[in-house]
C-alpha cells in the first residue's frame, strides 16, 4: 500500500526539474531517508548532481556528497525511471511568453513523459505555479487517457513551491506547504508524504484553492512593491527620501508592512505570478485592474532608473552616449545565481540603446547574452573603476565592498539603499 511506503519512508520518490525548487526538495526527501530520484532534461545538473556538486547556492557541496555516498539520491535524464517511483514531484519552470500569457508548456512535457510510464498506485503532484485549473482540467485529463482514475488507481495533488533563494531563515523544511488534492484521499496522501520532511502541512479543499493560493501570495507582494515603486518616483519628483519615509512608517506597530522600491521585478515567480491570475481572469470575463497597473508600474522602474542616470550625469555636465556605466549586481536579488526576468537585462538594453558603453561585476554571474548583447562580469579594479563615469547598484550584493565603491566610484547611483549610512555628493538614491 502506498500509504504504508510513505509512513514507513519506504517509498521511491521522484522530483522532476532540478532547479531552484527540485533540488532543495529532492535533498529534504533524501535527507529524512527516502530513496530519490532526480529528473531533468539538463545533462549538465544531472552531471553535477552525481558528481556530488550543488550548482544552488543554498545547498552544498558536502550536501549532495554525502546523500550520493548513502546511495539515497541520484539523478538522471531518463525518464523511464519514473515506472519504478511511488511519488513524483513536477518542480518545472512557467515561464511567459513574449506576450505575457502563461507558458505551460514545460508542465505539458512533464505530464506526458509522466503518462509513458504511470502505473497504479502512484502519487503525482504539481508544484510548479500556474493558473487555477490546471491541476483538473489540464494534467488529470492527459493522465487518465491510459485507463486509470484519479483517486482509485493513481493520486494527484497540487503543492505550490515557496522557496525563497538565499534565505537563512526560511528554507524547504520550515515554510508551510499547502497542499490540495482533486480528491479526499490525494489530499490526504499528498499530505502523509510532505508530512515526512516538512515541520507543518496545510490541507486545503482543492486543487484550485492551492493554486489560488500561491498566486495571492505573489501577487500580493507585486501590487504592495509597485505602490512603495511609485511612491518612490514621486518622492524624486518631492526631493523626499524615500527610504527615509519607509524606515520612518514602519515603526508604526500595525496596520503597516514595509515594502521596498528598487529597479524592477525580477526572479521566477514575482515578475510572473500576477500575470498569470491575470490570464484566467481574462477568460471568465473579468478586468484584474490592480494586477495590471502593478506589473505597469513595476516595468517602468529601469527607465526610472535611466532616468535617474541620466540626470546624475547631466548634473556633471556629460551625456548618456559615450559614458562609461559599470552595473554592480546582474542577479534578481541578492547573493543568489538567478538572473531569471532581473530588471539590470532592461536596464543594461536602455543604456546602450541610448549610446552608452556598459559594463558589469556580479560574482554568482559570470557572462550574461541577451538580445544580441554579450557581456563577461568584471574585476571593479581601482584603475578599471577610475575610468567609470557612473556606477548602478542594481543587485545589494553582501560581497561587494562598499566602501571601496564609495571611494573610487565617481558617481553612484543606489537602487538598493546598499548605501545606507554612506554620505558623499557621488552618491544618488533612487
Amino acid at each position: 500500500m502506498l500509504r504504508e511506503k510513505l509512513k514507513t519512508r519506504q517509498a521511491n520518490i521522484g522530483v522532476i526539474g532540478l532547479g531552484y525548487v527540485g533540488l532543495p526538495l529532492a535533498v529534504e526527501f533524501a535527507r529524512e531517508g527516502f530513496n530519490v530520484v532526480g529528473i531533468d532534461n539538463d545533462a549538465k545538473r544531472v552531471h553535477a548532481i552525481n558528481s556530488g556538486k550543488s550548482y544552488i547556492t543554498d545547498i552544498k557541496n558536502s550536501a549532495v556528497r554525502d546523500l550520493l555516498k548513502r546511495r539515497k539520491l541520484r539523478a538522471t535524464t531518463n525518464f523511464n525511471a519514473i515506472s519504478s517511483l511511488d511519488s513524483l514531484s513536477i518542480c518545472v519552470p512557467t515561464p511567459l511568453t513574449k506576450t505575457k500569457d502563461p507558458d505551460i508548456s514545460f508542465i505539458m512535457s512533464a505530464t506526458r513523459a509522466i503518462k509513458k510510464y504511470i502505473r497504479k498506485e502512484q502519487l503525482i503532484i504539481l508544484e510548479s505555479t500556474s493558473y487555477p485549473g490546471t491541476t483538473e482540467e489540464i494534467i488529470k485529463p492527459i493522465l487518465e487517457e491510459g485507463g486509470l482514475r484519479v483517486g482509485k488507481d493513481f493520486y494527484l495533488a497540487f503543492s505550490p513551491e515557496r522557496i525563497d533563494p538565499g534565505n537563512k531563515l526560511y528554507n524547504t523544511k520550515n515554510i508551510p506547504k499547502v497542499v490540495g488534492g482533486v480528491t479526499k484521499k490525494c489530499t490526504g496522501l499528498a499530505s502523509l508524504l510532505y508530512s515526512q520532511i516538512i515541520d507543518t502541512v496545510i490541507p486545503v479543499s482543492s486543487t484550485k484553492i492551492a493554486e489560488m493560493v500561491k498566486l495571492l501570495e505573489n501577487t500580493f507582494r507585486s501590487v504592495n512593491i509597485a505602490l512603495v515603486n511609485e511612491t518612490a518616483q514621486m518622492c524624486e519628483r518631492l526631493g523626499i527620501d524615500v527610504w527615509e519615509v519607509i524606515e520612518t512608517a514602519q515603526t508604526k506597530p500595525f496596520g503597516y508592512m514595509a515594502f521596498y522600491p528598487g529597479p524592477g521585478l525580477g526572479g521566477h515567480c514575482i515578475p510572473v505570478d500576477p500575470l498569470y491570475l491575470s490570464w484566467v481572469a481574462k477568460k471568465i470575463g473579468f478586468e484584474s485592474r490592480f494586477i495590471n497597473l502593478a506589473d505597469q508600474i513595476n516595468s517602468s522602474m529601469p527607465q526610472f532608473v535611466f532616468n535617474r542616470v541620466a540626470d546624475a550625469l547631466n548634473k556633471q555636465k556629460k551625456s548618456i552616449k559615450g559614458s562609461r556605466i559599470h552595473i554592480f549586481g546582474i542577479a534578481y536579488k541578492k547573493d543568489v545565481t538567478d538572473s531569471r526576468e532581473s530588471p539590470a537585462f532592461d536596464i543594461i538594453s536602455i543604456l546602450k540603446s541610448k549610446g552608452a558603453t556598459v559594463s558589469y561585476t556580479d560574482p554568482y554571474i559570470k557572462d550574461i547574452k541577451f538580445d544580441g548583447i554579450s557581456l563577461k562580469s568584471r574585476k571593479p579594479s581601482n584603475d578599471f573603476l577610475d575610468k567609470i563615469d557612473c556606477s548602478i547598484i542594481v543587485t545589494d550584493h553582501s560581497n561587494f565592498d562598499y566602501d571601496r565603491i564609495v571611494k573610487k566610484c565617481k558617481l553612484i547611483v543606489d537602487t538598493r539603499n546598499a548605501l545606507k549610512g554612506f554620505k558623499g555628493k557621488n552618491i544618488c538614491r533612487l
